[in-house]
């Protein structure tokens, strides 16, 4: 999707003032385009997705280059404003049914944020005064903590928040791309960067072949060989390996 550069002042006025002028725009739009005004949840859906996609090309676009073009981070910048209004968009509905609004949405991402970082922040909000060896990597306020104690705080607050979710797979979008969906699987059955364990249920024979830590590329040829492979039998890879990630899940949960 081609983006124009902004050209008004609010470009340079901060992030404060250049969100209560797209609000405003989202608003004049729902009252005076017939377009915008037809549009409802269900509706945003297709474009949520496509512009989701499109963004991941975006950003993979510019990680990939070494030194990116002015061309490629522009684009960054105009994909990430189209997801955004698809955010302003979803809550400006939600306002118009009196359910929540879009500062809701922003405090209760910045109250979660602040809960799930105990490391950074004090239970009230505040920037934890740290000092000497307790201080964070560069000088920044944290407890001493590697990422992955992080991280395993981050899922421990996020359990206590949804108790009700008993099993590791709660959560985790069943219309998520198959390949997504296994590694985010995986991930919650505890596999971890650095472990390979054999055995008739992490794969099929023939299938297993080992890869040098971190070569991307070689993983990725192995992927394209596997789905050739299921191109030439006649087999959806796609419903294959959503259906495998399924009995996984089903058969982890009965273990």
């Amino acid at each position: 999707m081609q983006h124009e550069a902004p050209s008004t002042p609010a470009a340079v006025a901060g992030p404060g003032a250049a969100v209560e002028r797209l609000v405003e725009v989202v608003d004049l739009l729902r009252r005076h385009c017939r377009w915008t005004a037809a549009l409802t949840h269900e509706a945003l859906l297709a474009y949520l997705v496509e512009e989701t996609y499109e963004l991941y090309e975006a950003v993979d676009d510019v990680a990939r280059a070494s030194e990116p073009s002015p061309g490629l981070v522009d684009e960054l910048r105009g994909e990430l404003g189209d997801v955004l209004f698809q955010v302003v968009l979803h809550a400006r509905l939600a306002a118009e049914q009196d359910r929540f609004d879009l500062a809701d949405v922003v405090a209760g991402l910045t109250a979660k944020l602040v809960r799930r970082n105990p490391h950074v922040f004090a239970a009230d909000g505040a920037l934890l005064e740290l000092s000497g060896a307790a201080a964070g990597p560069g000088g920044a306020a944290g407890a001493p903590a590697s990422a992955d104690e992080i991280v395993e705080t981050w899922h421990a607050v996020k359990r206590r928040e949804n108790p009700s979710r008993t099993s590791p797979f709660d959560g985790i979008p069943h219309h998520l791309p198959a390949l997504a969906f296994a590694a985010k699987t995986l991930a919650r059955a505890g596999e971890s960067a650095g472990r390979s364990e054999g055995g008739p249920e992490s794969g099929t024979a023939g299938t297993q072949q080992e890869f040098p830590p971190g070569d991307e590329a070689a993983l990725g040829q192995a992927l394209l060989e596997l789905t050739r492979r299921a191109v030439h039998l006649g087999v959806d890879p796609e419903r294959a390996l959503r259906r495998a990630v399924l009995e996984y899940q089903a058969d982890s949960e009965r273990a």
